[in-house]
């Protein structure tokens, strides 16, 4: 039964209405800087976002020449597989331990890159140790993909939001504004073995929460999307059966006109702007 209301007897007086709400400290104002449109949308949409500092294995002050240097070494999906695996080795490791995807040569190139680059020294016996570890190659990802966005397609972005809505919980890893447009970015950099039901259904429930105008669901890997990933994603989907995946091209799928997955084959950046444009055509009126 729903429940009644109490008895006029028992509701507060308007004296005592008025003086509890005059007692109340005022609500503290969340100010918003000048080209934060992400976080402004998120605002716009009833929640109060914040921002975490990314977990990086570089210091965050890097620039010059040695940022844009690791910036195009993260563009090869070779050196990204290499940094990761250097990352999790947590502590001093030889090159041809940090993946088992790459001959010892290249491997031993990319540890002397990071060295070169000031973010790794040489060790006794050819070992190398990372100079700034980090807990995983994610804020990583997160970060590169952030940039690239931004440099590339002209977005407006934030990174590492921590988003704050009740009964959602996570983060939003990549949020990007442009066009008047909401994109959302959930990002992976572990193999599609790894990726489980529980996170895909925190995906859907802050998809649902933030109601962007598109959104992204990336796997750093060149593996296939088809045997794990895409099923996985479709079971959650509003609609059941779920329609079948469209594949826009390569590893580029579209799960509904707004949802899209890719991975880094052949290109991860070129890929997750050909799901952007596909996305965007969508959201325009149709052709005359």
């Amino acid at each position: 039964m729903p429940e009644q209301p109490p008895p006029p007897g028992d509701l507060p007086t308007a004296r005592v209405l008025e003086q509890s709400a005059a007692d109340a400290p005022p609500t503290p104002r969340l100010l918003l800087a000048s080209g934060s449109e992400p976080r402004a949308m998120l605002v716009r949409r009833g929640f109060q976002p914040t921002l975490a500092p990314l977990d990086l294995p570089f210091p965050a002050d890097m620039d010059g020449e040695r940022l844009e240097r690791l910036v195009e070494r993260l563009g090869h999906y070779a050196f990204r597989l290499f940094l990761r695996g250097a990352i999790l080795r947590r502590g001093s490791f030889l090159p041809a331990e940090a993946t088992r995807y790459l001959e010892e040569s290249q491997a031993t190139t990319f540890a002397n890159d990071l060295v070169t680059l000031g973010l790794a020294a040489r060790e006794d016996d050819g070992r190398f140790r990372l100079l700034y570890p980090a807990a995983s190659f994610g804020g990583t990802l997160e970060w590169y993909v952030a940039r690239e966005l931004r440099l590339r397609f002209g977005f407006d972005v934030a990174v590492g939001v921590k988003f704050h809505a009740p009964e959602v919980g996570g983060d939003l890893d990549v949020v990007a504004t442009a066009e008047s447009k909401l994109l959302y970015l959930e990002m992976k950099s572990s193999p599609p073995k790894h990726l489980a039901p529980d996170e895909v259904g925190a995906f859907f429930r802050r998809v649902r929460a933030l109601r962007p105008h598109l959104a992204i669901f990336v796997m750093d890997t060149a593996l296939r999307l088809s045997d794990k990933v895409l099923p996985l994603l479709q079971a959650e989907l509003s609609t059941q059966p779920p329609p079948a995946p469209r594949r826009v091209v390569r590893e580029v799928w579209a799960l509904t006109p707004h949802l899209y997955v890719v991975n880094a084959r052949q290109d991860l950046m070129s890929n997750i702007g050909l799901a952007i444009a596909e996305g965007f055509r969508a959201l325009a009126p149709p052709p005359p």
